[in-house]
């Protein structure tokens, strides 16, 4: 049935997840705002913000942070850290809804967030997790060769892998034996 003045129209809506790339990016822009909050809190308590991974979870959120100091990091370190930032969160406020906060050592398998911690680290055996598949791969371990221009150079079996920063969801220093 026609109706004059108007037209019909149709429109398709795709719902669903969206894709994991997308997911992943909005936490390490989340991830890096919290570093901003963060930092000049940690600094000026004499730490080094090595890095935040935020993990979204059903009831309550996980904020993780790693600190470290020359002279390493202890539980009252940690305490200490926690609980001025956790003042600094309440005050910013830059979550919704109910999390928890986990101040620690980077510990034997440092997690390496940086060009600085990859260039810091070359020689060491690392392991990469990637974001999405890459050359047919999520997951490499190797001897880290080297950090430029957005490239980690990871040797993995004798060949070596050119893996794009922007790819890499976490990647550690694997403890040595």
């Amino acid at each position: 049935m026609k109706i004059p003045g108007f037209i019909r129209t149709f429109a398709v809506i795709r719902v669903g997840f969206a894709p994991t790339f997308y997911f992943r990016r909005m936490m390490r822009a989340f991830s890096d705002r919290l570093c901003e909050i963060i930092e000049p809190v940690i600094a000026g308590l004499g730490y080094e913000l090595i890095g935040t991974q935020y993990v979204s979870g059903r009831k309550r959120a996980l904020i993780r942070v790693y600190i470290d100091h020359p002279m390493g990091i202890g539980l009252d370190d940690c305490e200490q850290v926690s609980r001025q930032v956790s003042g600094v969160l309440d005050v910013e406020n830059p979550i919704r809804g109910q999390y928890n906060l986990e101040v620690s050592s980077p510990g034997l398998d440092r997690p390496l967030f940086k060009s600085d911690h990859f260039r810091q680290f070359i020689g060491h055996r690392i392991r990469v997790k990637l974001d999405t598949p890459w050359e047919g791969r999520k997951n490499i371990v190797g001897e880290l060769l080297g950090c430029r221009s957005g490239i980690v150079l990871v040797r993995e079996n004798g060949a070596e892998r050119e893996i794009p920063l922007d790819l890499i969801g976490l990647a550690r220093l694997v403890p040595e034996r």
